[in-house]
């Protein structure tokens, strides 16, 4: 018995773009995580009385903490880059769906508000296309362009 083409075709069209799917879902769950994380060091540094000084304790105190449980991305370098992620994006509504953790820790390292801006409307502008700017292309881009 043969089975026609495109039937097969549009089985792997289901499968792939369910796929893309469920990759989509989980990187924007990570980056809210991260956010979350973020927001949560922050609001606790503030409360702290020598605030540089007690930073760098509680962030190491929570990577120490949380290390054994889940695992070596909870570095102590990872969740100052939470910190720094929620400090340049204070707003959830300003997030993008459509960047990853790859795009923001790029975003993030970038000092200049214009220059970050600049880089946030060209992955913006080719997203959804054959030639976006994935996580790596962005990378690549803030260290050449």
């Amino acid at each position: 018995m043969n089975i026609k083409k495109e039937l097969i075709q549009q089985i792997h069209s289901i499968i792939a773009t369910a796929r893309d799917r469920a990759i989509r879902s989980i990187d924007t769950q990570r980056v809210l995580m991260y956010w979350q994380i973020g927001k949560v060091i922050f609001e606790e540094e503030q409360d702290g009385k020598e605030r540089a000084d007690y930073g760098k304790f509680l962030i190491k105190s929570i990577s120490d903490e949380i290390q054994p449980q889940f695992g070596t991305g909870f570095t102590v370098r990872q969740l100052e880059l939470n910190r720094q992620f929620y400090r340049t994006f204070p707003n959830t509504n300003a997030l993008r769906s459509q960047f990853n953790w790859t795009h923001y820790r790029t975003l993030v390292r970038i000092d200049n508000q214009e220059k970050r801006e600049f880089y946030i409307a060209e992955a913006e502008k080719t997203t959804g296309r054959h030639d976006n700017w994935n996580g790596r292309q962005t990378v690549s881009c803030t260290n050449v362009c």
